[in-house]
């Protein structure tokens, strides 16, 4: 993703890596067998999920977006229901909500995890609240007991935004299995990315996970016989023979994350107070359970743009995730959502670092010299 030759250390590398003798193996094997669709790679691939996910059902779907409007629709969750979700995430939270054809309600977050705060779950509670929605952001699990605590009180469901927390834990429970549901993405940037588009459900519900299935595709009992409205939204068998591949190696990248971001943390206390010494802001936002996953690593800046523009000179490449929260995005304008005045200033604060599996230790130091430079000369 490195935008110009000067860019010494880039964002992300999507190329495969180690895993490209067996991802061509699995790409040919799909080909060889000539069956592309519903197939013997895709029921694998589901054992497999929830086995590494520790949960009872993994149902696969094109994206991490139709997984959760297909919990929804697998709950009876659509119009005149109201689902409390989170401000700041990408807003296909928010837009599968409304596929579903419910309201979207936003709670604001917690400005230390950066998850959506209980307390404002608590407040954004009506007569319509249908079901609650958290998600687990940049690989930090949301508070799932208070979560859960609050769901039991007023029989409200629990769907898990899990698209950028493969195989986190909370508390030691595994994210994407304490509620009804929980929805995973294989985005190629993801923690667990496939080489195109692809998503799935979890869940312990049997009867849940049929329904999806057969929601998923076309609403169909068996062949040519469509029982209700469905979608076509099927994880296809060469996506499927990639995700496998690569979830054997997951906890290993996983554990790599993990490893770079304790470098980050390691390093960026005296950035920290060097910024400050020099007048300016700079928050790296706690790790609050350690089955934190690392999907990102964002800081918080008053001076966002100004540091990320000096990082760039100094080769360094970053991207902001997300610098609109979703309650002021257009397309959510008719929902009439409530204003995130937490969520509203930090969207104008956050700048993700590079960070993935195969950055070396050395560009860790790299960026964090680049840091320290650009906090003590703006």
């Amino acid at each position: 993703m490195a935008s110009s030759p000067s860019i010494r250390v880039p964002f992300l590398s999507l190329r495969p890596g180690d895993d490209r003798p067996a991802i061509d193996a699995a790409i040919a094997r799909v080909i060889d067998r000539g069956w592309f669709i519903l197939g013997p790679e895709l029921q694998a691939f589901e054992q497999e999920l929830a086995t590494a996910s520790g949960t009872a059902e993994a149902v696969g779907v094109g994206t991490g977006t139709d997984a959760l409007s297909l919990i929804l629709r697998g709950l009876g969750i659509g119009p005149g229901d109201e689902v409390i979700t989170t401000p700041l995430s990408a807003a296909y939270s928010a837009l599968a909500i409304m596929a579903a054809e419910a309201r979207p309600v936003f709670a604001d977050i917690d400005p230390s995890r950066l998850t959506i705060d209980p307390r404002a779950i608590e407040a954004a509670i009506t007569p319509r609240t249908a079901a609650i929605m958290p998600v687990h952001l940049y690989g930090q699990p949301a508070d799932m007991p208070a979560i859960l605590a609050i769901a039991e009180r007023h029989g409200l469901a629990v769907i898990e935004d899990a698209c950028q927390a493969h195989l986190a834990t909370c508390g030691g429970r595994p994210v994407g299995t304490m509620g009804a549901a929980g929805a995973l993405s294989f985005y190629p940037t993801k923690n667990l990315g496939a080489l195109g588009d692809a998503g799935a459900v979890l869940t312990n519900d049997a009867a849940l996970a049929g329904r999806i299935r057969r929601l998923r595709n076309g609403g169909q009992s068996s062949r040519y016989h469509h029982d209700e409205f469905g979608v076509n939204s099927r994880l296809d068998e060469m996506q499927a023979a990639i995700l496998r591949v690569r979830l054997a190696r997951l906890p290993a990248w996983t554990a790599q994350r993990r490893a770079l971001a304790a470098r980050y943390r390691a390093g960026l206390p005296p950035i920290v107070t060097a910024a400050a010494a020099a007048g300016q802001s700079l928050v790296v936002p706690a790790e609050h359970d350690a089955g934190h996953v690392y999907h990102l690593f964002p800081v918080l800046s008053g001076d966002r743009d100004g540091l990320k523009t000096r990082l760039e000179a100094n080769g360094i490449e970053t991207l902001i995730h997300y610098p609109v929260p979703i309650p002021r995005q257009p397309a959510v304008a008719s929902e009439e959502p409530a204003d995130c005045p937490v969520a509203n200033r930090i969207c104008g604060e956050l700048l993700s670092l590079p960070l993935f599996p195969d950055l070396p230790e050395a560009a860790v130091t790299t960026v964090l010299e680049a840091l320290a430079a650009s906090v003590s000369s703006p």
